[in-house]
């Protein structure tokens, strides 16, 4: 078994549903070759009521899976320590958000270069098995892992759905490409305060949550048929 086979292989244990391995040579906030995205589903039922509101169970369910991400970056993070080679789990504690909403190295960057699926019109990951319904953590290595393919471009076409249903009419219906700046896509603090209002209406909660435009994203309503 290769070293790449072995560490997927120990994300996948951990709980990981989609695992891509990228290239990051050339990224400019990034100090490694190798970026390792992961990947897990939003339960189907709670996808389908955030087509109408977000949930105390979406609050919920969003730092339980964020906690179960940490461990399963770490668990790749110690693997690969232990095998000889520098590596960086992203987990929450060591993300530094800064101005603007903004961590140095998105994850959902990791993910694309890592083959997992592009940046959709809603600005978030559209993979092609669970639509944007997933939540993403990533981990940094010099390891010389075998990288996959890319996604450089976006795969949405014509469609506007997230576009359409975005409540704070923050999304500015754009195909993505690589390299294109987050502010062509999407107006951030109009999103941010609008997120707030709503999932304090609906919660009582003061979180900037609300996932409407990942829930009513044409791929997302696959996995959500399937």
């Amino acid at each position: 078994m290769t070293l790449t086979d072995e560490l997927k292989d120990i994300l996948y244990q951990k709980g990981a549903a989609l695992v891509g391995i990228g290239n990051m040579k050339g990224v400019a906030a990034c100090d490694y070759s190798c970026g390792v995205a992961v990947a897990m589903p939003v339960p189907k039922h709670i996808a389908r009521d955030l087509q109408t509101a977000p949930t105390k169970e979406y609050y919920d369910m969003y730092y339980s899976m964020n906690s179960q991400l940490d461990e399963i970056v770490t668990a790749g993070e110690e693997f690969l320590r232990n095998k000889g080679y520098n590596a960086f789990a992203q987990t929450r504690d060591r993300v530094r958000i800064e101005d603007g909403h903004i961590s140095r190295l998105p994850h959902k960057t990791v993910a694309a270069r890592a083959g997992l699926g592009w940046i959709g019109k809603n600005c978030l990951l559209v993979t092609e098995r669970y639509g944007s319904a997933v939540r993403l953590s990533s981990l940094l290595t010099d390891a010389p892992l075998e990288c996959n393919d890319p996604i450089i471009e976006s795969k949405c076409g014509l469609c506007k759905l997230c576009v359409m249903n975005c409540p704070a009419k923050a999304l500015q219906g754009t195909l993505w490409r690589a390299g294109m700046k987050r502010r062509e896509l999407v107006d951030v603090d109009r999103c941010y305060e609008k997120q707030l209002e709503i999932m304090f209406r609906e919660t009582g909660i003061k979180q900037d949550l609300c996932g409407k435009c990942f829930a009513t994203c044409a791929f997302t309503k696959k996995y959500l048929e399937g």
